[in-house]
């Protein structure tokens, strides 16, 4: 994957993305280069237009199910919708608590 955002990266800056280039570029962050890799990289991407594919890669990636659904939650409004919208949602108020949870950041602070 790195290979790949290497190139990538060379290709959006306008340079050829080439064996010697995709090195260079990786050593710069510190990332060692598989050869075999770069090998299949550009064996791959040889004489192929990177807008096709990548194009191509996002209409396969389309048909992945990701988890989410258009199913509506219980109690979120479907019973209005169910009824024609003749009657109002009934709104569910919480009781505010002015005194925070101390378990909200669970013995942790953001930087600790």
């Amino acid at each position: 994957m790195r290979h790949v955002a290497a190139y990538l990266l060379l290709n959006m800056a306008g340079q050829k993305p080439t064996d010697k280039v995709i090195r260079k570029t990786l050593d710069a962050a510190d990332i060692e280069a598989d050869n075999d890799q770069i090998d299949k990289l550009l064996a791959a991407l040889k004489d192929k237009e990177l807008d096709a594919v990548v194009e191509e890669g996002l209409s396969k990636l389309s048909s992945v199910p990701t988890g989410g659904s258009a199913a509506v939650a219980p109690g979120s409004g479907a019973p209005a919708a169910a009824e024609g919208g003749k009657g109002e949602a009934k709104k569910e108020e919480k009781p505010e608590s002015d005194e925070e949870s101390e378990d909200d950041d669970m013995g942790m602070g953001l930087f600790d």
